[in-house]
């Protein structure tokens, strides 16, 4: 068994990403936390790009002796020159709505209104032999107003053409086939069974 250790204490993320990884190394993976390995800091992102945060994230548990494995990801305008990206998550200091008004106010009025959610995914050993970054992208169009009531973030002004909606609108399991976050999980395992397999 192969423990691997994901540089996050968000239950709900552990539990997809061990589902995940179980499912893609029949079972020879396991999942751990920060606090399942003692570790109960707080990380500081400093990075100015999502490979920046993901890496300095997943090389916590690799400086303890475990493998390390973190994500970063956001939306990336490009009318705004690639922001809010690494500040996705507090581009308005508030919630997602605050989030969503301040995007909407800065895009008022301007006809580029194509953007892309990106995600990348570090995986970091004790001996950095090894080591990896993937990225995962899907790109939209960011809305005038927001439709749905689902997903999260900006999914209510993300509007996926091939659906022909937005994130907020389809089933979770239809978004997770084509998402940002579905295309580096893809890529990241394979570069795991990649690396792990090497390592025998």
């Amino acid at each position: 068994m192969t423990e691997i250790v994901l540089a996050s204490r968000n239950k709900k993320k552990i539990e997809e990403f061990q589902v995940l990884l179980t499912k893609a190394f029949e079972g020879k993976i396991k999942v751990l936390s920060l606090d399942d390995i003692g570790f109960y800091g707080d990380i500081v992102e400093t990075g100015e790009t999502f490979e920046e945060n993901a890496i300095t994230k997943a090389s916590v548990p690799a400086s303890l002796g475990y493998i390390g494995f973190a994500d970063d990801s956001g939306l990336c305008v490009d009318a705004l020159d690639g922001a809010p990206g690494v500040y996705s998550a507090r581009f308005s200091g508030g919630s997602d709505e605050d989030n969503n008004d301040l995007l909407l106010e800065k895009l008022n009025g301007r006809d580029n209104r194509s953007a892309k959610y990106v995600c990348t995914m570090a995986c970091v050993f004790p001996d950095h032999v090894g080591d990896f970054v993937v990225r995962g992208e899907c790109h939209g169009i960011i809305l005038t107003e927001r439709h749905g009531n689902g997903g999260f973030g900006y999914d209510p002004l993300f509007y996926y053409e091939p659906f022909g909606k937005t994130f907020a609108e389809v089933e979770l399991s239809k978004k997770n086939e084509v998402s940002h976050r579905a295309l580096a999980s893809q890529k990241f395992i394979e570069k795991l069974s990649q690396v792990l397999n090497d390592d025998k």
